[in-house]
């Protein structure tokens, strides 16, 4: 890691900043570095500045991700509030950076009549972490929108890349070495007579559906093929099931809820005594949709 100019910067970099405070599950250890740029430009500048060997992670609202008790080494950019451009461009595409949260996006798209991303109002997350998983809900899944993005590398150069140029599947989308997402442009359609309220009806869904309120990561495991990942968990019998202060919510069982004092190598091995068990049981493999990331403490 390189010693930075600040005096070329405009964002703000932190030192041994505690990952609990920017995750949903409220755990983790101390990054590095953390930076929150004050823009694209900025951003360039901040990654051009970087050294070669230096560790890139980036984190939105922390929503997926899993940080271990050991933090995370290197760098951690965190564009929330920084990238936050939104706009219809000349094309009536909807460009979004990729600080934005989804719901504040999906409720763009509604206040400027346009229909097909109401359900992003109901994944927790920015655009960006909605982008690089292929993120969805109620049926639709992100890339389904997409009609561009633009990508940044270590050097902070800008690249405009389109949906054939990435491998898509499920929750899952395959980006080429050192570079990440920061804007998308979608492609939406016009609401149509009496298509209205949709993003209340799908928000009063996931309410009454999910553990809302409390902190987790929202859905746990992907879904296997054919199945569902809450049902085969609660087949097991392991709805309110805990490690430490790692529990099983109640409520949904591809939940994994975290209480006062919960450490991440709880969740961890929650984790992955709710896989062996499925496996044993069932033989399934469950898939991991959380990310984790950082040190073992």
């Amino acid at each position: 890691m390189i010693a930075l100019d600040m005096n070329q910067l405009s964002g703000r970099l932190r030192q041994d900043e505690p990952m609990s405070k920017h995750t949903s599950w409220r755990v983790g250890g101390l990054a590095d570095q953390y930076y929150v740029p004050a823009n694209l430009a900025d951003l360039q500048i901040f990654l051009s500045m970087q050294d070669v060997e230096t560790p890139i992670t980036w984190v939105g609202l922390g929503s997926n991700m899993l940080v271990r008790d050991g933090g995370i080494r290197g760098v951690v950019i965190a564009p929330l509030g920084g990238l936050k451009e939104l706009y219809l461009d000349d094309q009536g595409l909807v460009y979004a950076q990729c600080g934005l949260s989804n719901s504040k996006v999906a409720r763009f798209c509604d206040n400027n009549n346009l229909s097909g991303a109401e359900y992003l109002a109901g994944i927790p997350g920015t655009i960006g972490g909605a982008l690089t998983m292929n993120a969805g809900a109620f049926g639709h899944q992100t890339w389904d929108l997409v009609e561009q993005v633009t990508m940044i590398n270590r050097k902070g150069e800008l690249i405009e890349r389109y949906p054939n140029e990435f491998e898509i599947s499920y929750r899952d989308v395959r980006i080429p070495p050192d570079e990440w997402f920061v804007a998308g442009r979608l492609r939406l359609g016009k609401k149509v007579e009496g298509q209205n309220n949709e993003i209340k009806q799908l928000l009063q869904k996931r309410n009454d559906s999910q553990p809302i309120g409390l902190p987790s990561c929202g859905s746990v495991f992907k879904n296997p093929p054919g199945k569902h990942s809450a049902q085969l968990i609660e087949s097991a019998g392991l709805k309110g099931y805990c490690m430490g202060s790692a529990c099983v919510s109640e409520k949904h069982a591809n939940f994994i809820i975290s209480k006062n004092g919960t450490k991440a190598s709880d969740i961890e091995a929650l984790i992955g005594f709710i896989q062996k068990t499925i496996k044993q049981q069932f033989d399934v493999s469950l898939e991991t949709e959380v990310r984790i990331v950082g040190e073992v403490l």
